[in-house]
């Protein structure tokens, strides 16, 4: 039983290690989007890199997100987080975007590592 706790335990702090801490600036993101996977009022941003956008089941985009074709890489991610409705006119997200460059890295980062 204790070996059973402590690998419990162990194969807990590999899954934490294994993505990066969230950074500051990932804190406006947050507040609408979760990256473990749990609903919230935005898309899970939980394996986003790498996604076509509008794709995810379970939740409802917006049919200009649904048009829009992206695949979520750096560049992608950059120009969206950036500028929300310059990069995909007609989204719903109610955010203005991240105007500083090194923020927007940060988070790109940390969401390269939300597995």
């Amino acid at each position: 039983m204790k070996a059973i706790l402590g690998m419990s335990i162990a194969c807990g702090l590999i899954a934490l290690s294994a993505q990066a801490a969230q950074p500051a600036a990932f804190g406006a993101c947050a507040a609408c989007h979760s990256v473990d996977g749990a609903p919230g009022l935005g898309p899970t941003l939980k394996d986003v890199y790498g996604r076509k956008s509008g794709s995810l089941k379970g939740f409802t985009f917006s049919p200009a997100m649904k048009r829009a074709g992206l695949t979520w890489d750096e560049q992608a991610l950059d120009k969206f987080i950036s500028d929300p409705q310059k990069a995909v006119p007609g989204n719903v997200m109610p955010f203005a975007g991240v105007a500083d460059a090194k923020q927007r890295a940060e988070i790109i980062s940390f969401l390269k590592t939300a597995k």
